[in-house]
């Protein structure tokens, strides 16, 4: 009985270090290159398959990230609306931890809520405020808006305390970075804390160096292979390996064989159609799948390699998790702990991530482009337009460069 309570602690403490583990971070615009604010989202979690859905149930349209089996869409994880409001969260496992009840896991639902009426970072409070109590909620929600706030809410059943990522005495490099832990919570009954490290480094010689924008974070961060512990990056050391296997342990590094997604929201400067905030998705698995953008001034048909059309799958997500299998071929046992760094990065470039950076680096490019001819005027069917190109132009990337 004993070796079996012991076992199952140590599958409990896996289960909760990895799933709905998510490494997150927002950036005040007053810091970015182009003075417009960010929001990260590196998604950890049991729901493989993930989907962008637009909705027209609020005050407010918005995009959301969506499990792909929650057809309705009754839960968001990260999104932005059309007032240029945007939101999404990471657990936290060291509040409530006196809590008996079962009403719990209420986040999805929180920020769906939000999004459909809040249009402000103060909105946002209020709205939190005038919920019941307890909130159901444990969670780290980090929420930027058209005004330039920006700002992470540590929330727990009771209420929030708010950390302004425009204040340098919280924030003294305009950016602030959150894993599972609360910085008020219970000491060191949270997890991420190796994940915060890592992001932190990354953060902190971007900021040095002034690239501390949204290409950087998608392309450098939500596929980093550094491990701050063991002060290793192996995404450097596979630039030597052959093509062949070698493989690591991807344990506690920001992509894991976990991370089912991204997201970053490029936010507007103050006075910029909040419409054009920018929503970054990386569906499946980050080191295997091209980052997307959308746009709520797009209208409500989104690329169609994004959403999930007669219930399946987005076709992106099946692609990138597909691709995936290639990083992680031992299937029995412990195997899933365990990378083939050289199917993602190899010294005859011929890895899936080096694959797919020329790729990605073509819609950053086309993206800044549209965005640059948008400024003076747009129209949902310019958006369109480009959307059609996005499909046609990722999908036929990945025929010819993997199938």
């Amino acid at each position: 009985m004993a070796k079996f309570i012991i076992s199952f602690l140590i599958i409990l403490s896996y289960t909760i270090n990895t799933i709905n583990a998510c490494t997150t971070a927002i950036v005040s615009g007053k810091y970015t290159p182009d003075g417009r604010p960010i929001l990260w989202k590196h998604r950890d979690s049991d729901f493989e398959q993930n989907k962008l859905m637009y909705f027209t149930d609020g005050k407010y349209d918005y995009i959301g990230l969506v499990n792909t089996e929650d057809i309705l869409g009754e839960q968001v994880w990260a999104g932005t609306n059309s007032a240029g409001f945007s939101i999404m969260n990471a657990a936290l496992y060291d509040v409530n931890l006196d809590y008996e009840g079962d009403y719990k896991d209420r986040e999805g639902f929180v920020m769906k809520m939000a999004l459909q009426q809040c249009a402000t970072l103060e909105d946002f409070e209020k709205f939190i405020a005038g919920l019941p109590k307890p909130l159901g909620v444990a969670a780290n929600f980090g929420v930027i808006d058209a005004n330039g706030g920006a700002a992470y809410y540590e929330t727990d059943n009771n209420g929030f305390i708010k950390f302004d990522a425009n204040d340098s005495r919280v924030a003294p490099n305009g950016y602030l970075i959150r894993t599972n832990h609360a910085f008020t919570g219970v000491k060191d009954k949270g997890y991420g804390y190796i994940r915060y490290e890592n992001a932190h480094s990354l953060f902190s010689n971007a900021f040095a160096t002034n690239q501390l924008n949204y290409q950087t974070i998608i392309s450098k961060f939500s596929r980093s292979l550094y491990h701050s512990l063991l002060n290793t990056d192996y995404g450097i050391l596979a630039e030597n390996y052959p093509e062949g296997q070698k493989f690591i342990s991807a344990e506690d590094m920001i992509v894991r064989n976990s991370s089912v997604s991204a997201v970053v929201i490029h936010g507007v400067k103050k006075g910029e159609a909040p419409e054009l905030t920018t929503m970054w998705t990386v569906l499946g698995y980050p080191l295997t799948t091209v980052a997307v953008p959308v746009w709520i001034k797009g209208g409500k048909k989104l690329p169609e390699i994004v959403v999930s059309k007669n219930n399946q799958n987005a076709p992106i997500c099946d692609i990138g998790l597909k691709l995936k299998k290639r990083c992680y071929p031992i299937e029995r046992g412990s195997g899933y702990k365990y990378m083939d760094i050289t199917a993602v990065i190899n010294r005859n470039n011929t890895g899936i991530l080096q694959k797919i950076k020329p790729i990605e680096e073509n819609v950053f490019n086309e993206t800044e482009t549209k965005l640059n001819e948008w400024k003076e005027d747009v129209k949902t069917e310019n958006i369109q337009e480009f959307y059609k190109w996005l499909d046609e132009f990722v999908m036929k990337e990945y025929k010819k460069n993997f199938f």
